[in-house]
This record gives C-alpha cells, structure tokens and sequence, in this order.
C-alpha cells in the first residue's frame, strides 16, 4: 500500500486541527492533517501515509496543513546513494567504542530515565518536563505502531555498557522510519543524534531497505539543519518525491 493517494480511500476520514502554537517559530501558530486515529486500520494506512508526507507521533498520523506557511518538508535518504561526508565518517570514527542493539518497542526504566535526563536538559519549558511512564509509552510505543528501539551503549566486556541513546523507529513494508531520538545530554561531543541517524542507515542496509524518512525538515531552523546533511536528501513536494534542492553548502 506504498503507493497512491489517500484520497483514494473513500472511506478514510482526515481531519485538520485547530490552530495551535508552532514548535518550531513561536511567533507563528500551526494545524495539521490528521487520519482518524480512530480508524482500526491506522497500521495498514501508515506506508501509504508515510509516502505522502505524513509522520507518526505515538498513535496519531499526522501531516502540517499551516495557513501561509509551507516550511516543514518531508524527508527521507535512500539508502542505498548514501554516502557519509567527512564530518559524518569523523563521528563514527569519535564512536568506535559504540555499540548498538535493535530490540521490541517496549520501555525499560534505564531507558525512561534517560529520556527524563534528555527532556530536562533539551527541552526544559517545552511542555514535556513531566513526561513520564504513560507518556513516554503514548509518544515512542503506541499501541498499533511496528517500532523497535534502537540502543546505542558503551562497548561492555562482559554485559552491556553505559546507555547512550535510544532511536524509536518504525518498521513499514521495506523503509525504516525514524520517529525519535533521545540520548544523554552530557555526552553531546559524540554527536549522538548524528550516530544515530547513521546506525539507522546501516540498519537500512543491511536489511536491503530503500528508505529511512527522517521526518520534518525547516530550512533555515538551526534545530533541523542537520538533516540536509544526510545527501542526498529526497524531499516530498505534495505530489511526489523529488531531490532536494539546498542552495546552501
């Protein structure tokens, strides 16, 4: 089902959403696209929502439809033209020591606390400082996703080393999907959020996937620029998939 319009789907309801604030320029408010998150066949419309620029957020499909305002770009890197540029091969070099291991969607308390650790040092005042159990398993599980836990740990002798951090990605037909990352505020010189990305790919790969869509990219937003990193980089213009055009180096 990866390919096609949703509007294909006679029967599938879509939503916009009342006018929010945007999380990513204060100064402007934002809405959505939204399938039924009461529909029971959320699962089986998640490729061909994913390949319309739609992304998950615990059980919730959901698309920007902003007035005015067209900045968040759907992304994804095919794998198999992807090639690291140098500051990229200097990170995995910076993480030789790092281990990673692909496990089920499901929460361990050495992962909430460090999730709690990283939403208290990146996003102090953002509306997820109590994040706890519950909303930890309503944001990265879901109940209907196909999600698996990518833990990046210090390389053990005899048992698993330290935990570093934990990429949420979903699994859909033959793409991976990165949902979410979260890693340890103090070791931010290993550029963990980079690695992760990159330990995805390889994941890709080996697996002979096509895709690993990385979600929403702003340009000129100093929190998505690292994205457009990732080249080459395929952009969704609401109609297809197309190389992304960067003017900038």
């Amino acid at each position: 089902m990866g390919t096609g319009s949703l509007h294909d789907v006679d029967d599938l309801r879509i939503f916009h959403t009342a006018e929010h604030p945007c999380g990513y320029w204060p100064e402007r408010v934002a809405r959505d696209l939204v399938l039924d998150p009461r529909d029971p066949r959320l699962l089986a419309f998640y490729p061909m929502a994913l390949d319309w620029g739609f992304r998950r957020s615990g059980d919730i499909l959901y698309r920007p439809h902003c007035r005015g305002c067209r900045a968040c770009v759907a992304v994804r890197i095919p794998v198999d033209s992807f090639v690291p540029d140098r500051s990229q091969r200097r990170c995995l070099a910076r993480n030789k020591d790092v281990e990673m291991r692909v496990l089920p969607a499901e929460r361990t308390e050495e992962q909430l606390a460090l999730y709690r650790r990283y939403l208290g040092a990146r996003h102090r005042g953002g509306g997820m400082d109590d994040h706890g159990s519950t909303e930890f398993d309503q944001f990265l599980v879901g109940r209907w996703a196909q999600g698996r836990f990518i833990e990046l740990r210090e390389h053990g002798a005899h048992r698993p080393g330290r935990l570093l951090a934990v990429a949420v990605t979903d699994v859909i037909e033959t793409w991976l999907s990165a949902v979410y990352t979260f890693y340890d505020p103090d070791d931010s010189a290993r550029g963990l959020g980079t690695l992760a990305i990159l330990k995805q790919i390889e994941w890709a790969r080996r697996e002979g996937r096509t895709h690993l869509y990385l979600g929403y990219w702003i340009d000129g937003h100093a929190k998505m620029d690292y994205k457009r990193r990732f080249r080459m980089l395929e952009a969704f213009d609401g109609k297809g998939w197309r190389p992304l055009r960067q003017d900038r180096d």
